[in-house]
């Protein structure tokens, strides 16, 4: 016989909690929408001069947010969850902690100044400090809900393409908003601008410093650290750092698209992007802030919002410049090569890509443990590694090198007596390293390409090809598919049967995806090519394909096209800026449907070459 206890377990699990799940059902779907509506209410008091009465009614709609988040944060701690998927982490912990202490001026009344508490009532009280914590509950909430679409099976290289195209309308839509410039702009200059910055390609039909308003600069920069990163690297931070809890299959795509070893490694990879790109972003800035400090008349918090800016821009490979003409201005030119020395580093840590970053960070850590182990007198146990570098870290930083070195050689020669003349000895190989760094492609250039050379424009024709490595900011065909193609075509002249680099044999079927993704490539160009020359009569060759082939390898550099451009052409090169972010190789592969591995092979047979 049960007795009252188990009476009242019963009923509560029977009838009470069935009721309570319903209502928290019901509730999750209000949670989402007063997330997304919270978002776009903060978009319109952001982007519009709203009156009184419009703040106040957004305000108040700001407090029923805040009310509903409390309410189901509240239940859900009470009850649980009803399937057991909640999983409680230190950071949703926080999350807790954060939306509960702005109860703290509701509960108690402002104290005296003598109390010496009165700053902590102020800080909670104050509406930055809701709409931050409002602001992180509401991206957590509708970033682990699109985390969680990926259960449905959808091809993971559609919903990245879908992600891109997402945030450059959002983009397009915040900077047409009327505080995000000084006089207003086109819908397709929006477009263009925002395709530009969120895929890091620098190429722009308005001059940014004279249109755009510091709002509008704002919104520039948050596209261009949201394409460095990748939609869905920052959408899963969210989702599985404050959420906690994502299905198998959703950490499987996740990891596919962020090149995650496993699933073990699969939060530790995302925390490591996000703290390779806030260490180096912010080392940069500092740096930049430490050149421009006082030269140039400007206050305190301009100086930040430069050295910001411009680090941002350098490390996500994205070149643009708040400066009117770019990094040729006039104020950099004159004894600022620190400045653009910095700008290079940061192009080139962006440009390698995060896998090659985290490798060398783990060879950084063993080699502060093997000085560890001598200096100590070996009292402690030290296990040795053989293979330190990994083969995708030994070709992206060999070739990187090569490029680096015979870029700037090549552009000296080129440019010695001509477009570098007017600069000294020393501040002529600087900007030549400089330009030759930029092809790979930030965009940035210190001297105008109308002053070069055609046999330089090709230089950097070629590297703009090239890029920079694999899962990094940059574009192009990517240096390490590049170095697969030589190394396969050096074996074949020498009669070689395999592929051998580095005591290491490269897999066929990378040698053919690697060739594929070349010749997928250089399809794309000449579509482009024919298509821009059809599109722009008027401009010569060399302007139509050094266009193309800067915005299908997001580089960002003009011939002084892009400003003079017309609707179709505008409209070609915000197509290949996108294919070129998101990949041909991969836009295809997602798009045509895959054929199934076959038990069967036919008969083999050769081809006449020659």
């Amino acid at each position: 016989m049960l007795d009252k206890w188990d009476e009242l377990f019963l009923f509560r699990k029977k009838m009470v909690l069935p009721k309570v799940y319903q209502l928290m059902h019901w509730m999750s779907g209000v949670v989402y929408a007063c997330a997304f509506l919270f978002l776009m209410a903060a978009i319109y008091e952001y982007g519009f001069r709203i009156s009184i009465s419009e703040a106040d009614v957004i305000h108040t709609f700001f407090q029923v947010v805040w009310g509903v988040f409390l309410v189901y944060t509240t239940l859900k701690l009470a009850v649980g969850d009803e399937e057991g998927r909640s999983r409680t982490t230190v950071w949703t912990v926080a999350q807790h902690v954060l939306l509960y202490l702005t109860l703290l001026p509701v509960v108690f009344h402002r104290p005296e100044p003598e109390t010496g508490v009165l700053w902590v009532w102020l800080l909670f009280h104050h509406p930055v400090y809701r709409g931050m914590v409002l602001t992180l509950l509401s991206l957590s909430q509708l970033s682990g809900g699109l985390v969680r679409l990926l259960g449905r099976r959808t091809n993971p290289s559609v919903i990245l393409a879908c992600s891109f195209l997402v945030i450059i309308f959002v983009g397009s839509g915040l900077l047409m908003l009327p505080e995000s410039t000084v006089g207003g702009i086109g819908w397709l200059d929006a477009l263009f601008t925002a395709t530009s910055a969120t895929c890091v390609t620098g190429l722009s039909t308005i001059d940014i410093s004279e249109v755009l308003t510091e709002k509008g600069q704002l919104v520039l920069l948050v596209l261009m650290q949201i394409g460095g990163l990748g939609v869905m690297t920052l959408t899963s931070f969210f989702a599985m750092f404050f959420m906690g809890r994502t299905s198998l299959y959703n950490q499987l795509m996740v990891g596919d698209m962020i090149s995650s070893e496993s699933l073990n490694s699969l939060l530790n990879t995302l925390l490591s992007i996000l703290g390779f790109t806030l260490v180096i972003e912010g080392t940069g800035a500092v740096l930049i802030w430490l050149d421009i400090h006082q030269a140039w008349g400007m206050t305190s918090d301009e100086e930040l919002y430069f050295a910001v800016f411009h680090s941002v821009s350098a490390f996500c490979n994205a070149g643009f410049s708040t400066l009117s003409g770019g990094l040729g201005n006039p104020l950099l030119m004159g004894g600022h090569l620190p400045f653009y020395l910095v700008v290079s580093g940061l192009i080139l840590c962006g440009g390698i890509g995060f896998p090659v970053l985290q490798n060398l960070q783990m060879n950084l850590w063993y080699g502060l443990r093997w000085a560890k182990w001598r200096l100590l007198g070996r009292r402690y146990p030290f296990r040795r590694q053989v293979h330190l570098y990994q083969l995708n870290t030994k070709i992206v930083l060999l070739v990187s090198a090569l490029l680096l070195v015979g870029g700037t050689l090549a552009i000296a020669a080129l440019e010695w007596n001509r477009s570098l003349a007017p600069l000294p000895v020393a501040d002529r190989w600087v900007h030549a390293f400089f330009n030759a760094v930029c092809p790979r492609t930030a965009g940035f250039n210190s001297v105008s390409f109308l002053d070069m050379s055609t046999q330089t424009l090709l230089v950097m024709g070629a590297l703009m090809l090239v890029g920079g490595g694999t899962q990094s900011t940059a574009g192009g065909v990517k240096m390490n598919v590049v170095a697969v193609i030589f190394l396969n075509l050096w074996a074949v002249v020498r009669g070689a049967d395999r592929a051998t680099v580095f005591r290491r044999e490269i897999s066929p079927e990378s040698i053919s995806r690697c060739d594929a993704a070349f010749l997928l490539f250089l399809l794309l160009f000449g579509v482009g090519v024919f298509a821009l020359s059809v599109a722009e009569p008027q401009a010569s060759l060399r302007q139509v394909c050094f266009e193309c082939m800067s915005a299908l390898s997001t580089v960002g550099s003009t011939l002084d096209l892009t400003p003079r451009m017309g609707i179709a052409g505008k409209c070609i090169i915000i197509f290949l800026m996108f294919v070129g972010r998101v990949g041909a190789f991969t836009l295809a592969s997602g798009l045509i449907k895959q054929v199934k591995k076959r038990n069967y092979r036919y008969p083999s047979d050769h081809i006449i070459i020659n």
